[in-house]
């Protein structure tokens, strides 16, 4: 398998990006795994960080570096030598089985959908999606903020797609989707959701009806489905409390020399909460419904993530992610 990396995605890159792919190519040998960025730069950073020679990590030059800062309705044209340009149009060139990158999420979906991959046919808009661990459950939700609105089909859409990845990509056998909302009951919701909510019980899915954050955090579900703007807070709300929670805690641990004391006590179960939580290992989400396997991570991803998100981009390409969600879609447009 042939993997593409963004040697310029994360805050820290290229340095961060090139350890994540060395890990990765030092735990997947009979796969490759192709560096695309400035040549220079990465070759530069390949000297210092690995005493051994890698003979399935490629350097691929890409000149142009896109920035969090860059626009995403301009970048597209503006920086045609990119390496979100360079790396996704290999997969399309099928010189690559994926790409995964930490950078500017919104230029990843800009340059995807409309300069390099393009849309599945019959997809109605691409959705980003995030992956969490709930108790050491992967959970998918889509959108979390390429569609700030949805309309029923494209939220229909989300879910069968967001079903075939939870299926064959986190090995999830009959996923439970539910649909984002305020309230249990059918009376809820907004009319988008409800005349969603009623195409997705005519479908061949496990749909399990609206769903709030308890159902959630509760594990009663496996695909969330939503609006990007809902989604958006609601991953954001999700990531913003676990870090509230752990400072409070260390806080209180830290009050009095009695606590601290317990506090040391407890600490491998704190260590081992924190691991149980950490989106990192995850490493990254696919971008679903542009025509190649994109895999899109958090900009502060330590190096360790970006070799997860390769992990995960294989697991992708190995379950026909993209063959699949083609094939269901064609057959659901045809109805």
């Amino acid at each position: 398998m042939r993997i593409a990396v963004d040697a310029m995605g994360t805050d820290t890159s290229p340095d961060t990006d090139i350890m994540g792919a060395i890990q990765a190519a030092q735990a997947y040998p009979d796969d490759t795994i192709i560096l695309v960025g400035p040549e220079q730069h990465i070759h530069a950073v390949l000297a210092t960080a690995t005493n051994q020679s890698l003979t399935n990590l490629q350097v691929i030059h890409a000149s142009d570096v896109i920035t969090m800062a860059d626009k995403p309705a301009v970048v597209g044209k503006q920086k045609p030598n990119s390496s979100m340009h360079v790396g996704m149009g290999l997969v399309r060139d099928h010189k690559a089985d994926a790409f995964v990158t930490a950078g500017n999420t919104g230029a990843a979906q800009a340059i995807g959908m409309l300069f390099t991959l393009k849309r599945i046919p019959n997809v109605k808009r691409p959705a980003l999606s995030a992956i969490f661990p709930i108790y050491d459950q992967p959970v998918i939700f889509l959108d979390v903020g390429a569609n700030t609105d949805a309309r029923p089909e494209w939220l229909t859409q989300f879910g069968v797609m967001g079903n075939i990845y939870a299926e064959n990509a986190l090995h999830i056998q009959s996923p439970r989707i539910g649909l984002l909302s305020n309230g249990e009951e059918d009376s809820k919701g907004t009319p988008a959701t409800q005349e969603a909510a009623q195409k997705l019980r005519e479908l061949p899915l496990n749909f399990v009806g609206y769903v709030e954050p308890k159902h959630i955090l509760n594990a009663e579900v496996d695909v969330v489905v939503s609006d990007g703007f809902s989604g958006n807070i609601m991953i954001k709300t999700f990531e913003a409390a676990t870090r509230y929670l752990a400072s409070v805690l260390r806080h209180e641990i830290r009050g009095n020399l009695m606590t601290s004391a317990g506090g040391l006590l407890v600490r491998p179960a704190f260590t081992k909460a924190r691991d149980r939580m950490d989106t990192f290992k995850v490493g990254g989400a696919p971008l679903l419904g542009i025509n190649g396997v994109v895999i899109v991570c958090h900009g502060s991803s330590p190096a360790y993530a970006i070799s997860n998100a390769i992990y995960q981009a294989k697991q992708a390409v190995a379950g026909n992610v993209i063959e699949l969600i083609t094939e269901n879609l064609t057959h659901i447009s045809t109805q």
